[in-house]
């Protein structure tokens, strides 16, 4: 049986796995401008049309996945990599902070620097969330879109990008399948004593925990990267092999 080293030229070295976690623009409803709360109330009842909800509420629990009203506060990437030893290992490093247009560039000139330009991103649902996120926000931040972001002139099925929420979909468009779900069927432990998704916002405006925050997107992208694994019937990613920076 390969080994991840075997797998590492052909398989692993040309890929980048990457998280995002976001926060609504502000952490109350009544801080927008005007305007802006003229468009989250337009927007809600749009996509919450048959249900009853506070605006103010609504903010809280769904502006954080809409680049017009969100920003991304930590951006974590994974790569595999051969140790001295030649023996392939995955290692995790994150851009976090709270000012987003510096954590924007910082992670933008990452991605210059990397040697290899025909490498893939790997997500979870990255197609629809992660990457059109961060592009959307690199224009409102007037940071310059790397060209490995730059997926507009794309269609949907020549879009290089691998998404293992749609590897699980096999064409099947019906349904959201969550990270956790594939972790959960494939029995690859997940940390128990740490946040979700719908935390973030909570512990990035009451707690001011961004640390926090950066660890569990680290984490995710660890988690992605087993689940792509056993997706493509390659051999596991052991704790003792993963680097977090």
């Amino acid at each position: 049986m390969n080994t991840l080293t075997d797998l590492f030229s052909k398989e692993l070295s040309g890929l980048m796995f990457i998280d995002i976690e976001t926060v609504p623009l502000v952490s109350d409803f009544n801080l927008l401008s005007e305007r802006m709360q003229e468009h989250w109330i337009k927007k809600a009842h749009r996509v919450m049309p048959n249900e009853d909800f506070e605006i103010e509420d609504s903010w809280q629990t769904k502006a954080g996945i809409y680049a017009e009203f969100a920003k991304v506060v930590c951006i974590s990437v994974g790569r595999f990599f051969l140790d001295e030893e030649g023996e392939c290992r995955f290692k995790v490093k994150s851009f976090m902070n709270e000012e987003e247009s510096v954590l924007l560039h910082e992670f933008s000139e990452m991605l210059h620097l990397i040697k290899k330009k025909d490498f893939r991103f790997v997500g979870h649902n990255i197609k629809e969330f992660d990457l059109p996120f961060l592009c959307r926000r690199m224009l409102v931040q007037q940071v310059a879109i790397p060209k490995c972001l730059q997926l507009s002139s794309f269609k949907p099925w020549s879009n290089p990008n691998i998404d293992t929420m749609e590897l699980w979909k096999f064409g099947d468009y019906k349904s959201f399948t969550s990270l956790d779900l594939l972790a959960t069927i494939f029995d690859i432990p997940t940390s128990k004593d740490d946040i979700d998704g719908t935390k973030v916002a909570e512990v990035y405006y009451k707690e001011r925990n961004l640390d926090r925050i950066t660890q569990y997107c680290a984490k995710d992208v660890v988690l992605t990267a087993k689940v792509f694994l056993r997706l493509k019937c390659f051999p596991p990613l052991f704790d003792e092999e993963i680097v977090i920076l």
